[in-house]
């Protein structure tokens, strides 16, 4: 196991589920590899703790479907499935839609201001071979516009399906012939949002979702 991940410690929580957490997080970036065997005592020698708490984090992580049990071979991380694919961008396509109509009504000339430097992070990361950054520039695009509705429990619930969709999105942007397509689309939802045009906004939306959804399944198909 050679994956590079840390455990960062928190007096509040117990240890299972800091374990959890940490196991959760390199999965969803993909430190952790579909396909990639959970040994507990590997495990529990490098995050520093005792196997128990490894293996009640498995089995937590088992109940979200991001592990799976193999007969005879013990935990393995769930490969990426396109019915996995699709049930998160269904959720996903709905918040976000959401999420630009009230956007559009509530940004701020700052948080404006904020997006526009967003999208030249992402037209500077795009022609770098840094995929990690520019999953984090894409990341905080969108988090500037989730914040700019205004509304909590909306923010909530989007930070739960943006956390299970890290995993799709960068396979997305690994596919360097979505790359163009990539910034115009960002461009064309930053514009839609400066003219507080909602429906403009929820059709640039959907087709940037719909664009990550092709390019994923190709990469899917690329790798059976």
């Amino acid at each position: 196991m050679t994956s590079e991940f840390q455990m960062t410690m928190d007096e509040y929580l117990p240890l299972r589920d800091v374990v959890f957490q940490t196991l959760r997080k390199a999965i969803l970036r993909g430190e952790l590899k579909p396909g990639e065997r959970l040994m507990e005592i590997a495990l529990a020698n490098k995050l520093g703790v005792s196997r128990t708490p490894v293996r009640e984090a498995i089995r937590m992580l088992e109940q979200e479907g991001l592990v799976i049990m193999i007969p005879r071979k013990g935990a393995q991380v769930a490969q990426i499935t396109m019915k996995d694919l699709n049930d998160v961008l269904e959720v996903r396509l709905g918040l976000e839609e959401l999420a630009m109509q009230f956007a559009c009504k509530r940004i701020t000339q700052e948080q404006l201001a904020e997006l526009k430097r967003a999208l030249l992070e992402i037209e500077r990361l795009l022609a770098t071979d840094d995929v990690t950054a520019l999953a984090q520039a894409d990341v905080d695009f969108h988090e500037i516009i989730y914040r700019a509705t205004d509304n909590r429990r909306l923010n909530q619930i989007i930070n739960n399906v943006r956390e299970q969709m890290y995993r799709y999105r960068v396979e997305y942007l690994k596919d360097s012939r979505t790359r163009g397509t990539l910034l115009q689309e960002h461009r064309d939802i930053y514009q839609a949002i400066a003219a507080r045009d909602g429906e403009k906004a929820r059709s640039c939306i959907r087709q940037h979702i719909m664009n990550q959804q092709q390019s994923i399944a190709r990469s899917l198909k690329d790798h059976v």
